[in-house]
């Protein structure tokens, strides 16, 4: 009977976190991450950085989790931070952990078949959502945080004593000259962007997918006449801005354009952000933490992914007037 009881709770939980997804017109609504503890240098917040205390759970197929791998490659703390990754499809239960797949890998510290397990092996009471990145803190056994924008500040500054080389200790992609300008962009690129694409492809009406749509486009645009007089978003080195912003358009022509129906123009058609683009993703260590096969598969074969709603999508932009220049030919 307890068993019994205990199943119809983590149903009706399970519930609960599916209906708040979205509002009454249909459109998505990202619920704030729960898991909130902060690691500091000192130990100060009751986390402190040591090496091989944390452990990483991650997707390559998840943006936000991409941006915490990314970010963990560059400071040179592969060796400091240990990571698991699951595998790139979703299935009944969530992420779930395999090492069938190329680059996944099962749990190796927890031995959990699934990231819901963790979750619950912290707080048997938990009732928020089964997401990537999940930081573990192996010796309190519990998840110390999993917001993603939370945990790259973290790996950015407090983790510096153990970086692999001192080039790496000194990068700072949230540098205190620039922290207001950075904060500034990335309000709108993660909610017109970032989260946009999401709340395109996810909209269950029209009204919100236009209005997400037409945003995301308005905002592309501004990148892109940002881009036009600096290398970066905030001048002339990558910032946490540039981290945030990479993961999304990286993905943006390979399954956000088609499978979230943002298809009024690809990042390949605005010059100067495809070449930004390939500026990061050249940049060393960058192309390491891209798994397009992951990316790929998580995206159009995931079992929660995109339903058809009825939803008439926006684009691509044609102008069949464009001069064609074939005259000449016979």
């Amino acid at each position: 009977m307890d068993n019994q009881k205990a199943i119809d709770d983590q149903k009706e939980k399970a519930k609960t976190r599916d209906n708040t997804l979205f509002n009454s017109k249909g459109g998505f609504v990202r619920k704030e991450s729960h898991c909130r503890n902060w690691i500091s240098a000192d130990g100060s917040t009751g986390f402190k950085a040591e090496p091989n205390r944390y452990h990483l759970y991650v997707a390559y197929a998840c943006p936000w989790a991409s941006r915490v791998i990314l970010v963990r490659k560059l400071k040179g703390l592969e060796d400091v931070i240990s990571m698991d990754v699951v595998d790139c499809l979703k299935g009944p239960e969530g992420w779930r952990f395999s090492d069938k797949v190329e680059g996944s890998t099962l749990d190796t510290v927890n031995g959990c078949e699934n990231l819901k397990e963790i979750y619950l092996m912290a707080d048997p009471e938990y009732n928020g959502r089964f997401t990537v990145p999940c930081l573990w803190d192996k010796q309190k056994k519990t998840v110390v945080n999993n917001e993603s924008s939370e945990i790259i500040r973290m790996l950015n500054s407090e983790f510096n004593a153990f970086c692999k080389t001192e080039e790496q200790r000194k990068l700072d992609f949230y540098p205190k000259h620039l922290q207001k300008e950075i904060d500034e962009i990335n309000s709108w690129i993660y909610s017109d962007i970032n989260n946009g694409v999401y709340k395109c492809g996810f909209a269950r009406s029209q009204e919100p997918y236009d209005e997400a749509v037409h945003q995301l486009f308005i905002s592309l645009d501004r990148v892109e006449e940002i881009l036009l007089k600096k290398r970066y978003l905030v001048g002339s080195q990558m910032t946490e801005a540039d981290i945030r912003l990479f993961v999304t358009l990286v993905r943006f022509d390979k399954v956000y354009h088609g499978r979230f129906k943002c298809n009024k123009k690809m990042i390949k058609e605005y010059p100067n952000m495809w070449g930004y683009l390939r500026d990061i993703y050249q940049t060393p260590g960058v192309s390491d933490t891209v798994k397009m096969d992951h990316i790929r598969k998580g995206y159009m074969a995931s079992q929660e992914m995109i339903k058809p709603y009825n939803i008439v999508s926006i684009g691509p932009d044609l102008d069949f007037y464009e001069q064609h220049n074939r005259q000449s030919m016979k």
